[in-house]
């Protein structure tokens, strides 16, 4: 798996917010070790990334040129790129069945609140794309500085949900 990067698919429903959070983030994260993608179960039509989800990566200095919506039917075609990690962000697509992605890719299950749906001021809602942000910085953090030797899918699917099993026991103390 070291002489590639390593892609990685987030799923959420609509690919506007958390999905689109973690598929920027991992590319700002990566190193080039590791590359993000994302898209979603069902995203409406002419679906765009949420502009708080763009606006709070933009204030954390990450990239948000070329971040669009779109269905996860565009990976499961085959001249798109061989995923090596699907994670789902979002309790709806973890529930969902999922296409067949080429090549079997490992599988893991992080979920996050959506942000986009917290009623109040701007600012209450900014913050909680920010807070979103943060929370998925710590998993990818670890994700990303995992050592590429030996690192096979089984071992990459295995670490990916103990991250998600310690951070999320982390972040509830």
């Amino acid at each position: 798996m070291t002489d590639q990067p390593i892609n990685i698919l987030f799923l959420c429903t609509h690919n506007s917010a958390r999905s689109i959070l973690a598929e920027a983030l991992l590319n700002h994260l990566g190193q080039a070790r590791f590359k993000g993608f994302s898209a979603g179960s069902s995203p409406r039509e002419n679906q765009q990334p949420n502009p708080m989800a763009l606006q709070v990566l933009a204030m954390a200095g990450i990239a948000t040129d070329g971040l669009r919506s779109k269905s996860w039917d565009v990976f499961g075609t085959a001249d798109a790129p061989r995923m090596d990690l699907v994670i789902t962000v979002c309790d709806n697509a973890a529930g969902e069945v999922c296409p067949f992605w080429p090549g079997q890719p490992a599988t893991a299950h992080w979920g996050y609140p959506d942000p986009s749906e917290v009623q109040g001021t701007p600012a209450q809602q900014l913050e909680a794309f920010r807070q979103t942000l943060h929370a998925m910085r710590r998993r990818l953090e670890l994700l990303a500085n995992l050592p590429l030797a030996g690192l096979d899918k089984l071992r990459l699917q295995t670490r990916a949900r103990e991250l998600a099993a310690t951070t999320s026991t982390e972040e509830a103390q």
